[in-house]
């Protein structure tokens, strides 16, 4: 077992990690997520003497009321096996992981100031590195703090590496379970991953909350995205499979950015020679052994 405290980047940066020890063969499965309580009031003194926690007691992400994070508590754990292994368990596959990496933020304004150059250096790395279109992503799961300086730096990073691939706008939602759960911290990203699983599952698209008016420090006309507000289809495009983007940037400067496919089910072959039920019933337990 190994333990990661990146902050609130912890979870999504296990996730690579297993990634690794499965590409390199190191291992054959891996159990790979984060956890987060708080027992005792220290954290959430610290954070909001620090200025960081809505006053609102709401998460609006990319909204124009941003005004601070909201605290949740969450855990989460994901199953990892390399993909032709798991076909050949009979594994149920929620997902395919196409591609992941991480990086560090360096030397910023401080804590809570992100480097947008850092993650848009991230992003188009992981596109680079395993042959992904962002023209092709069709949903971002945002790191999405709904704070005024951090969401509009993630949103200006995001579009300027997806500008490098497409010209496309308004084709991506984009969103944030912290509008949902709050900033569950070192269970953020795999909160983020098994809100984009369930979606590949349903094959819809859940809203993001809390958003009337966008923050008016993010430019959202022409940009590649769009804040979606109501549940809604996901309808894949053409014959490719959906594919979604998760980030997770932390307080401690390490980001994270996976990428998330669909995982086409197999085609079950019935048996050539079925089951058949046999029905037996008795007025008693006796008559019943008896049979």
């Amino acid at each position: 077992a190994i333990a990661i405290d990146t902050a609130c980047s912890s979870s999504l940066v296990a996730v690579h990690l297993a990634c690794q020890g499965l590409r390199s063969r190191e291992t054959d499965m891996a159990l790979a997520g984060g956890v987060f309580l708080q027992s005792t009031p220290w954290y959430y003194l610290s954070t909001n003497k620090a200025g960081m926690l809505s006053a609102t007691g709401h998460s609006y992400t990319f909204d124009e009321r941003a005004d601070g994070f909201v605290p949740g508590e969450g855990a989460g754990v994901l199953v990892l096996k390399r993909l032709k292994e798991a076909l050949a368990d009979g594994d149920r596959i929620y997902g395919v992981i196409r591609g992941s990496g991480l990086n560090q933020d360096g030397t910023t304004n401080g804590i809570t100031a992100p480097s947008a150059l850092s993650q848009e250096r991230l992003e188009c790395g992981v596109y680079d590195k395993y042959g992904i279109d962002p023209s092709h992503i069709q949903v971002v799961e945002a790191h999405g703090t709904g704070t005024k300086l951090g969401d509009p730096i993630e949103y200006q990073a995001i579009t300027r590496a997806f500008r490098k691939y497409t010209d496309r706008s308004g084709y991506c939602a984009i969103g944030s379970i912290k509008t949902n759960i709050g900033h569950a911290a070192h269970a953020a990203g795999v909160a983020g991953i098994i809100k984009i699983l369930l979606a590949l599952k349903h094959g819809q698209i859940p809203p993001t909350l809390n958003f009337h008016q966008g923050n008016p420090g993010i430019s959202f006309e022409d940009s590649p995205f769009y804040v979606n507000t109501s549940l809604k289809e996901w309808t894949p495009e053409g014959q490719r499979p959906r594919l979604a983007a998760v980030s997770s940037f932390g307080f401690s400067g390490t980001n994270a950015h996976v990428v998330i496919e669909e995982a086409i089910a197999p085609m079950r072959v019935s048996a050539s020679r079925p089951g058949h039920l046999i029905v037996l019933s008795a007025r008693t337990s006796e008559q019943l052994r008896e049979q």
